[in-house]
């Protein structure tokens, strides 16, 4: 298997966070963005990273990828086996992708200053919204860690990139940040670009 990966971006980030809290071993090539290698360009039609390889399949959307490791590896799960509460998790994955990684694509993309400071404002006020259900239990709407914290911590880790301090109201979620950011898997699943994004 194998995993091209962009050492920065937070999708990528999240594919190798499930990689680690598993102990996948993946091989993980290291694409930067600009000069993608031919391999990728010929198995991704959208060019896109992540992208996982595993024999004749090849995923590049990274919800389809996390997904499909969690079921390829089932041990830890790290999806609820109850379908009622699978789905709400999986609603969850929705709600994040839609209010904080598209405001996430905004601030590292916009080329117009008041464009990123909106979706600055916008992807801190759906944080602090958040922090009663950051408070109601260890993880995310669970006790047990899972696709939804591997996709949340990426997010939470780049704030002082983008330029987000967390304020009083936000104490739920920096206490949830502190809890994630100390698990070994969280530590093995940074580059050093990213380890350095807290420096």
């Amino acid at each position: 298997m194998t995993l091209f990966s962009n050492p920065t971006c937070f999708q990528s980030h999240r594919a190798r966070l499930v990689m680690a809290e598993k102990s996948i071993s993946i091989d993980v090539v290291d694409v930067d963005g600009v000069s993608l290698p031919e391999d990728l360009l010929d198995l991704n039609p959208y060019h896109s990273v992540p992208t996982l390889v595993d024999r004749d399949l090849v995923l590049y959307d990274s919800r389809v990828i996390i997904e499909y490791l969690d079921e390829r590896f089932p041990h830890p799960p790290l999806m609820p086996v109850d379908p009622v509460t699978r789905a709400q998790f999986r609603l969850a994955l929705f709600r994040i992708e839609k209010d904080w990684y598209s405001q996430a694509e905004l601030i590292e993309s916009a080329v117009d200053k008041r464009a990123a400071t909106r979706a600055r404002k916008v992807l801190t006020e759906s944080i602090v919204a958040s922090a009663q259900v950051f408070a109601m239990k260890r993880y995310f709407l669970s006790d047990e860690f899972s696709l939804v914290d591997c996709s949340i911590a990426p997010i939470l880790w780049r704030l002082p990139v983008y330029g987000i301090e967390l304020d009083a109201s936000a104490t739920p979620v920096r206490k949830y940040m502190d809890d994630v950011f100390r698990r070994p898997s969280f530590r093995r699943s940074l580059t050093e670009l990213e380890q350095e994004m807290r420096q």
